[in-house]
């Protein structure tokens, strides 16, 4: 609907629209003609009551806070009505901030922002966190936010852990909004709350992991102590009419280790395709090794073991006879 076309009454801000046809004009302007949330206050004045409110054409967002039932409410949008309604001076942060950038942060049913003034606070499904002086911003899609590094050391200081932390870290990496040594110079500067996490995690993100799984299967096998894999192998045919990429190998030794989580009893062409790809590798005198979910999430320690002799078996010298124990704390 144009401007010319409103009825009567609405004054430049927000549609609500609910059904196929019936809507009611909030403080809609032409420069902002998607969906937006809406206060009680709001849904009063044009004519809402409180049992319609209640009722299944609108959804409570937060505390007072609407939105017509059929709009779909992202994280950005949930981001965008915490602000408006809740914090207009603040800025989005931590989880919230590293979802929009691309990142995959510890699950969190809130949406979290961050105010430089007045004090911290919770209610149901939003937090909102006072920010310090340092705390580093910019504008993305229109939003205040978070730097992606920001928002990195800001979940570290809301308690994650160093595995979750290196997934985020790989996935902001990988959705190309920061890279490992931005990463690690911001965490060198922080002197914020748990900066300590941020730097060691930080030293364990690489460039070029394509999955959450990847970054888990790397840490397990660095935390129990076993060289370090190289991240992201490229291998061709000898007559070049195939190339496959690896998730990380021991150039050194020629050993390939894979995370793979599909079926293949489901894919019997895919099954037969991989079988011809091993028997090319085992020709040009490479091993691969295979993990699948359950040897991260059930089965570590024996995902471990595999690793180990693998390595023993392809020559490697100095490796431990015993695992660290670190990798029970994230693993175990």
């Amino acid at each position: 609907m144009s401007s010319t076309d409103r009825p009567h009454g609405c004054r430049g801000g927000l549609w609500i629209t609910w059904g196929d046809h019936a809507r009611t004009c909030l403080m809609l302007s032409d420069m902002e003609p998607e969906p937006s949330a809406f206060n009680r206050s709001e849904a009063l004045e044009a004519g809402i009551s409180t049992a319609r409110l209640r009722g299944p054409g609108f959804r409570r967002l937060y505390r007072g806070i609407y939105v017509d039932a059929t709009t779909p409410a992202d994280t950005a949008f949930r981001a965008r009505a915490a602000l408006r309604y809740t914090a207009p001076d603040g800025f989005i942060s931590h989880h919230t901030a590293a979802l929009i950038w691309g990142g995959v942060p510890p699950s969190t049913p809130d949406v979290h922002i961050s105010r430089r003034r007045k004090r911290r606070s919770v209610r149901r499904g939003l937090m909102v966190h006072l920010a310090s002086r340092a705390a580093r911003t910019t504008t993305f899609r229109r939003m205040p936010i978070s730097t992606p590094e920001q928002s990195f050391l800001d979940v570290a200081a809301s308690g994650a852990n160093l595995v979750e932390l290196v997934v985020l870290g790989d996935s902001l990496v990988r959705a190309k909004r920061t890279t490992p040594e931005r990463l690690l110079k911001a965490a060198a500067e922080s002197r914020g709350y748990r900066s300590r996490a941020a730097r060691r995690a930080a030293r364990y993100v690489r460039a070029g992991v394509d999955s959450v799984m990847e970054s888990l299967m790397r840490m397990l096998i660095v935390l129990a102590g076993l060289p370090e894999p190289t991240v992201n192998f490229t291998l061709r045919g000898e007559t070049g009419d195939w190339e496959r990429r690896f998730d990380t190998y021991y150039r050194e030794y020629k050993l390939l280790v894979e995370y793979d989580g599909r079926q293949h009893a489901e894919d019997p062409a895919q099954w037969e395709e991989d079988i011809y790809r091993r028997e090319e590798l085992e020709r040009l005198g490479f091993r691969l090794l295979i993990i699948t979910s359950r040897g991260i999430y059930r089965e570590p320690l024996r995902t471990l073991e595999r690793v180990r002799a693998a390595l023993i078996e392809a020559g490697a010298t100095g490796i431990p006879t015993t695992f660290n124990d670190d990798w029970r704390r994230y693993f175990g």
